[in-house]
């Protein structure tokens, strides 16, 4: 049964910063004398006075220097790695900064496509759901101006249309942020108006506009913003509003959604100011398993095995339960069907059966088998999905900020911060799930200055936070058939399974059902030295204890008696870094070592009973990055290049779903630069190479076996039936001998080119043209289906005026076939995603 969460108001607001420092394609304009014709909403106007009686006026000169590309050129000071307000090119760690306008050119409108902008991202499908990014190999976090929100693999899209400027930093948080993942985190930087200084200039402004793209997608946006007062008192507001009702590529899947946003940014007195709001995001739509039956022939040509098996629904009403189910012996976790002694199915390589044992257990077991088996040319918009499949999520954040200013050195920062998730997941192969979470922090922060002497400076940071987190999360996934489905025809009652969350758990027992709560206590503290404004030192160091309350509640029934679990865990987090700044070129060299403790948390937000019972609630990870920043030619190109390797030290604690247990290596550069006042080029490489440490240390992998894990002369129609549960070793002889991650491509590349006309009749236009080049990789840990290499081709026209937005933007215009993995480690050899083929977007908006 699932519990109220506590009511803290403010159902649909939410909030977002603006920072109105670019231009067209994210380019920045130099300052002049006066704004720019088309500037952000928030921005100051002016006239010039008119020239008075007796004094000279002065001719106005305009004064065209280089686009200096703030946001571009990852030169701007952002606070969301370490706190402080250091250069992208400062700072001793791999991020990559991209601004609202950038996304909006590029037309980047899900988490998924940020791989043409940073390197070391790509994310596999979570079943056609962009809920976080995975990043060197590992899946990410998402984090709200700086505080860790609920996990979200594939509970609903994280939006970005509000945000004001996306942060992907690489590596674990700073210890002032608390427990993180190693790979790293999205730092959405959303929309507001500060009221500091607008009393003298600042207006209201804002925007509506309508998008219209491929595959009946529609979208509504609206917001506005500027200053106010109450009683004498400035202020600052944003708010934003979007609706999205769109069809789909792929069969039977929809988007309805709707998203409120909106900021209070108040000044108290000379030296105190708030900042608060939130943001609401009703989401209704279905996840997209993909492809099923999935053949190395499927993915080359398209072909694809059709036919049904036996029909089990003994009382004919229309669904197959978890009694009908198990009715049929192997239908089911085929434990004892096949002849060796875990009776189990051995995937190639060491240990692996012949053909003529595996057809000999096969032939015991004919509740497996298609009846009817044949083969068809399958199109890619026809996938594993039913109409009535859903996944709704209703999210509400809230913040409420404190800065107090003591002195020009001194500041006093509280962040207050609060998150709900209601999420429910339901889909007719025989999946379900639901999810009640929600989260209070609060954080406390004393910053302190200390401009030092001719040889020494520093900034200190000291700090505590505290996070609540309240809990109750159930799926069902014990009798999950991807294969029973043929989908190259509508669903019938041979696939259609009784699900939890619709029929009830007495009916169709949870898999499981957890309810509870954790405290995380921590302090830490952070010090950043520069020795002769060259050397530069930083330290940092936390410790967190966590207090969690987990129980297992009965699977067959509503109510939640089960036995409960308590524990308290503590671990420390420190990182060093050390950075030089050569002088003359320009380059800044670094070395980064850091362990991060991380909260092992599941697809709800949850902590799992058995991690409690074991003491393994909070594990440790560790980085080394070596790297060197660089900005060249009056700052007109940035550069950026490092070695990291990533790796879990704690093997015993992992979830391997959202945070499991790898090794990560790898290269990254980025570039970008302006190479006239019209013309910026942004660039990213990524080599990359993740293993799976528990894999390696166990000497084998579980998963489900797909067609193509079967030995040569077996037919995989005898198997598409029900589910066969295998192992693939590790080690010399096997097929994974390094215990390689599937899923990941090894390297990945992808250039933009941007054109700002700024002259003539095309003055205002603004042309973008980019290429991503992902190598081929594995769908599965057992590495039997290869997804080729692809090449995706982007190109869009953007024309503004004072008040007019007019685009339009075509992707993978070549039309390539591509595919992306789904849960690799488990689902790899059973289903993956075929992605969009050639699809355009087109919006119109009006500001003013």
């Amino acid at each position: 049964m699932k519990r109220r969460k506590p009511v803290l108001g403010l159902k649909a607001i939410s909030l977002i910063f603006l920072s109105s420092n670019l231009g067209a394609a994210g380019i920045t304009r130099a300052q002049t004398s006066e704004p720019p014709a088309a500037e952000s909403p928030a921005a100051a106007e002016s006239t010039p006075p008119a020239a008075e009686a007796g004094v000279t006026q002065l001719k106005q000169v305009e004064v065209r220097a280089v686009n200096r590309a703030v946001n571009i050129l990852n030169t701007e000071a952002v606070d969301s790695v370490f706190g402080f307000d250091k250069s992208i090119k400062d700072t001793p760690r791999s991020i990559t900064s991209i601004s609202k306008e950038t996304l909006d050119k590029l037309n980047i409108n899900v988490i998924d496509d940020l791989i043409t902008l940073s390197p070391g991202s790509f994310t596999q499908s979570f079943f056609g759901v962009a809920g976080s990014l995975d990043l060197r190999g590992t899946p990410g976090e998402n984090y709200f101006r700086g505080v860790r929100r609920i996990d979200n693999p594939g509970n609903y899209p994280t939006p970005i249309a509000a945000s004001d400027r996306i942060d992907i930093v690489r590596g674990p948080a700073s210890p002032i942020y608390g427990p993180s993942k190693v790979g790293g985190y999205l730092n959405f930087v959303p929309k507001s108006a500060r009221a500091a200084d607008k009393s003298d200039g600042g207006r209201t402004g804002g925007e509506v506009g309508v998008s219209r793209g491929s595959f009946d997608k529609n979208i509504v946006r609206g917001e506005v913003g500027g200053p106010a007062s109450i009683a004498g008192k400035q202020f600052g507001y944003y708010l934003y509003v979007e609706g999205e009702d769109s069809g789909s590529y792929y069969e039977n899947t929809n988007t309805d959604q709707n998203i409120f946003q909106a900021s209070l940014d108040a000044n108290l007195t000379e030296s105190s100011r708030v900042e608060f709001g939130g943001q609401y995001q009703d989401f209704r739509g279905n996840q997209v398993a993909g492809w099923n039956r999935l053949t190395q022939d499927l993915i080359d040509n398209g072909t694809y095995i059709t036919g049904s098996p036996s029909s089990l629904d003994g009382n004919g009403d229309g669904l197959l339960s978890a009694a009908e189910a198990t009715s049929a012996p192997c239908l089911n976790a085929a434990t004892n069907c096949f002849g060796n002694p875990l009776g189990i199915f051995y995937f190639g390589g060491v240990g692996a059966q012949s053909a003529e044992q595996v057809n000999a257990d096969l032939a015991n077991q004919p509740g497996l088998a298609l009846q009817n088996p044949g083969t068809t040319q399958l199109r890619n918009s026809q996938v594993l999905a039913q109409p009535d499949d859903r996944l709704d999520s209703k999210v509400i954040t809230l913040y409420f900020d404190y800065i107090h200013t003591f002195s020009d050195d001194l500041k006093l920062t509280n962040k207050t911060f609060y998150e709900s998730l209601d999420n429910i997941n339901e889909n007719a192969y025989g999946f379900s799930q639901f999810a009640d979470t929600f989260a209070f922090e609060d954080q406390l922060n004393l910053s302190y200055k200390w401009s030092g002497n001719d040889w020494m400076t520093a900034n200190y940071q000291a700090g505590g936070s505290v996070r609540y987190q309240d809990f109750e999360h159930g799926d069902n996934f014990g009798f999950e058939y991807f294969d029973r489905r043929d989908i190259s025809r509508p669903g019938t009652p041979i696939d259609r399974r009784t699900l939890s969350t619709r029929d009830g758990p007495e009916i169709e027992p949870w898999s499981s059902h957890t309810i509870g709560n954790y405290v995380n206590f921590g302090v830490a503290a952070l010090a950043d030295l520069n020795f002769i404004k060259s050397i530069h030192l930083l330290l940092g160091g936390r410790w967190d204890w966590v207090d969690v309350q987990s129980t297992a509640c009965a699977l067959n029934t509503t109510a939640c008696n089960g036995v409960e679990f308590n524990g308290n865990e503590n671990k420390p987090s420190w990182t060093v870094s050390l950075s030089y700044d050569i002088p003359v070129i320009g380059v800044t060299p670094y070395f980064t070592r850091a362990t991060q403790s991380t909260l092992i948390a599941g697809q709800g937000g949850q902590v799992d009973p058995p991690s409690v019972e074991s003491g393994s609630v909070l594990a440790k990870s560790s980085l080394v990055e070596i790297g060197a920043k660089g900005s060249f030619l009056r700052n007109r190109l940035y550069v950026s290049a490092d070695y990291f390797r990533q790796d879990r030290v704690d093997l015993n604690s992992q979830n391997i779903v959202t945070n499991s247990t790898t090794q990560s290596e790898g290269y990254e550069l980025e570039f970008r630069g302006v190479v006239t006042n019209n013309l910026a080029i942004t660039g990213a490489y990524t080599h990359l190479t993740v293993e799976n440490l528990t894999a390696q240390q166990d000497g084998f992998q579980f998963g489900f076996a797909g067609a193509s894990d079967l030995p040569a002369g077996v037919d995989p129609s005898l198997i598409f039936g029900g589910v066969i549960n295998g192992l693939t070793f590790t080690g010399p002889g096997t097929v994974n001998p390094s215990a390689r991650k599937a899923g990941i491509p090894e390297d990945l590349f992808s250039i933009n080119f941007i054109y700002n006309f700024s002259e003539g009749l095309l003055k205002g236009l603004t042309s973008t043209f980019g290429v991503t080049h992902v190598s081929s990789t594995f769908s599965g840990f057992s590495r039997a289906v290869e997804l080729p290499e692809y090449t995706l081709l982007n190109i869009g026209l953007n024309y503004e005026t004072r008040h007019w937005k007019l685009g339009i933007q075509g992707k993978n215009l070549t039309n390539e076939r591509y595919y992306r993995s789904n849960f690799p480690d488990l689902f790899g050899s059973s289903v993956v995603l075929p992605e969009r083929p050639v699809n355009w977007l087109a919006t119109v908006a009006y500001r003013f």
